[in-house]
């Protein structure tokens, strides 16, 4: 129990449960990706394999306002006849969606058995299946929206209940709400694994919103006042930020293999299972029973969102996340459409972005210090309006490895800077409290989130998938000067006494709190600091 009281003071241990906690809401953010679209097209069509001729052929037994002997002789004249009548057979028995190409081409080698014959079966089977992925499109296109409210839905609501998160932890302190978020995601988990509806699906994923916001609100406040300098809370924030990247990392390629080969339910059980592993670390480490509220006042929200340079790192979160928000609903529809592509590539497209998402934001965590944020940011939303503008032109999943790659990649580095910087701006301009300014930047993650699915879907019907990748695209690119303005960010006069101060103790920190941290991790530790 001694280990374990020392261990509660350790920064890297409250690290580890953030970055646990960024990495679960993140795999189910993610692995509904593939998931989804080929469930909702499974729920419209009941009979997703193809009928053969063994299976097709009970459908010829006679309904009840016919009689048998019709039947009979229908079927045994058929093949004498010089042209079929497929009016006739549509009117009779096709009442479910089946296709009467395969029935022909089941039926015709029986009664011609050449090799010519043979090569003509083939033939047809491919041009039915070529038609039966056009006739499919269409329907696809209508489902874009759908797919996009649905993934829209749980940003929409994080974007509600983020401004009061931010203040709630100012009063109570980081871990209640970060148990609280726990609690929740594993509420949500469980209902995606047995849903079988598209309103149960709805609701679970609005669910998902509430414990997010929740998690990463607490979660990136709390790193931020336990690590107080610049430079080591910057590679806190890319580490954390790593966690998240693993789970959009094994996210949506775990979801579409375990889709196919097991079943729906399966990932989001495995989820939950970890999500109660999370839930035990947070009790062994946080304390989420003890209520520690701030030992300073944090600055009002809307005083916040009045800072320019506040509201110009927000914009950059926002814009640089929406082009990756778009791309979930509509890439694996747009691929279905294009490639007729198997279950499983519809997540494995994603994996070349979350592999550089996760390079990007440990490697720039570090770099982005030296070489300057403002820098980093500026060139990554280069990098993300380019990757968009390249993304229409891929024929197959290999194509979309550079686009999505490079995606991933220029996404860290905005993410990575930017968390860094917010708390920054907080230090120099503001007191030092961090649950309202990752409130706002979580809103602007949400924003992107938000806006990006449930436009994204009723755009590609509208203008089309290439024309929405090049709109995106632009505008990330227009918006990246303005992360010069961030280069010198002024500081207010009563802020710089206090690191003017603080430069001469050669301590480059701009936390105006007293030294101790700004909540105690545990009762033991506030008990040797008395006895000292």
């Amino acid at each position: 129990m001694r280990w374990l009281h020392q261990s509660r003071e350790s920064p890297r241990l409250v690290l580890v449960v953030v970055c646990v906690a960024l990495l679960l809401d993140n795999m189910l953010l993610t692995v509904v990706v593939p998931i989804i679209p080929t469930f909702l097209y499974a729920m419209d069509h009941p009979s997703p394999e193809p009928q053969t001729a063994q299976t097709a052929q009970p459908s010829l037994h006679p309904l009840p306002s016919f009689s048998a002997p019709v039947w009979g002789t229908q079927v045994q004249q058929r093949p004498q006849l010089s042209s079929p009548t497929p009016s006739l057979l549509i009117s009779l028995f096709n009442n479910e969606t089946f296709s009467l190409q395969e029935v022909q081409t089941e039926l015709i080698p029986r009664t011609e058995p050449t090799d010519e014959t043979s090569v003509t079966t083939d033939l047809q089977m491919n041009e039915t299946t070529e038609d039966s992925c056009l006739q499919d499109s269409v329907f696809l296109e209508q489902e874009n929206v759908r797919v996009g409210l649905l993934f829209a839905s749980k940003a929409l609501v994080q974007l509600l209940v983020n401004p009061f998160v931010g203040p709630l932890t100012n009063r109570i302190g980081y871990h209640i709400p970060m148990f609280a978020g726990f609690i929740i995601m594993f509420v949500s988990t469980i209902m995606f694994a047995f849903s079988g509806t598209y309103a149960l699906l709805f609701f679970a994923r609005s669910l998902q919103g509430i414990g997010s916001s929740f998690s990463s609100v607490a979660g990136l406040g709390m790193l931020a006042s336990v690590y107080t300098d610049d430079e080591e809370r910057g590679i806190a924030m890319g580490i954390a930020l790593g966690g998240l990247a693993m789970g959009v990392l094994i996210g949506a390629p775990f979801g579409s293999v375990m889709y196919e080969f097991v079943g729906k339910s399966a990932p989001f059980l495995i989820l939950a299972f970890l999500a109660v592993f999370d839930g035990a670390l947070q009790l062994c480490i946080l304390q989420p029973s003890k209520i520690s509220p701030g030992s300073v006042e944090g600055t009002p929200l809307l005083t916040l969102l009045k800072d320019p340079y506040i509201l110009i790192s927000a914009g950059s979160l926002c814009f640089a996340n929406m082009g990756v928000a778009i791309l979930e609903p509509t890439l694996p529809i747009w691929m279905m459409q294009t490639m007729c592509s198997p279950k499983w590539q519809l997540g494995m497209a994603f994996l070349p972005a979350s592999i550089s998402y996760l390079i990007g934001t440990n490697l720039f965590g570090v770099l982005a210090n030296k070489m300057g944020r403002w820098l980093c940011s500026m060139l990554g939303m280069f990098i993300v309006g380019i990757s968009l503008l390249c993304v229409p032109f891929a024929t197959s999943i290999y194509g979309l490895i550079g686009p999505n790659g490079g995606l991933g990649f220029a996404i860290g580095m905005v993410d990575s800077s930017m968390m860094a910087i917010m708390g920054y701006l907080v230090d120099i301009r503001h007191a030092s409290v961090y649950g309202s300014v990752y409130a706002i930047a979580d809103v602007a993650l949400c924003m992107g989130f938000a806006i990006g699915p449930s436009t994204g879907g009723a755009l590609v019907q509208a203008v089309g998938f290439p024309s929405l990748m090049v709109f995106i695209g632009v505008i990330n690119i227009l918006y990246a000067p303005l992360c010069f303005l961030l280069r010198n960010p002024a500081v207010r006069e009563e802020k710089m006494a206090i690191i003017d101060q603080e430069c001469v103790m050669h301590r480059k920190s701009y936390n105006t709190q007293k030294e101790s941290r700004e909540f105690p991790l545990s009762d033991y530790s506030e008990e040797e600091e008395t006895e000292e």
